[in-house]
């Protein structure tokens, strides 16, 4: 039986953490919309992300145990419970997103509960981070930067896509009707923050702190 080492990749409360949008805020840094603002920008930084491989029979039981939540066997499909997501990228990998701080304990709890299954848990939260867009013109910032069909009828809530987004990849979901988000790797995130500013301009578009 092999072993797997699980270790604390959280670093000490001594090192400051910057999150993806840190210089990009600095760089370009955006004036209130005048008026009301067609499109709101919000990161959620820090936040846990880990990918999980393996069948729904090896991981179905141990997934709900652990995070209360049912994974998805949908295609595209997402499942969201208060500040929790489980959303399904291939027949067997889902992206497992939580609160910042909890990667370490949730791997060790899933494989506490999977045990000796064939499966593949790893932590992708260094390199990703969530993007989120609201406001009366959020979807049609979207339509400019995607080929993807957002319209209601086709992009339902609880839906996520891996797509093409602004000449580079990103996952977009709709976790709510309020909101979208994107799901970005860190090394787009200044190119994606600038677009995304060009791209709203026309609706008035600001940032939010999260």
């Amino acid at each position: 039986m092999s072993k797997v080492e699980v270790f604390q990749q959280q670093p000490s409360g001594a090192v400051a953490a910057e999150s993806p949008f840190h210089f990009s805020r600095q760089r370009n840094p955006l004036a209130p919309a005048k008026g009301e603002a067609g499109v709101i920008m919000a990161e959620r930084p820090f936040l846990t992300h880990l990918i999980l491989r393996g069948t729904p029979e090896v991981l179905l039981g141990g997934v709900r145990n652990v995070t209360g939540l049912t994974l998805p066997q949908t295609p595209c499909s997402m499942n969201s419970k208060e500040d929790k997501s489980l959303q399904w990228l291939a027949p067997d990998e889902w992206l497992l997103i939580l609160p910042p701080g909890s990667e370490f304990s949730t791997e060790k709890a899933l494989r506490g509960e999977l045990g000796d299954g064939s499966y593949a848990i790893v932590n992708v939260s260094g390199g990703q981070t969530v993007l989120e867009l609201s406001g009366p013109n959020a979807r049609e910032v979207l339509m400019k930067s995607t080929s993807c069909d957002l319209h209601p009828r086709t992009f339902p809530e609880g839906r996520g896509v891996s797509t093409v987004f602004a000449k580079t990849g990103a996952i977009i979901r709709r976790p709510d009707a309020q909101r979208w988000e994107l799901v970005i790797r860190r090394s787009f995130a200044d190119y994606l923050y600038r677009w995304l500013l060009s791209a709203g301009a026309e609706y008035g578009i600001t940032t939010q702190e999260r």
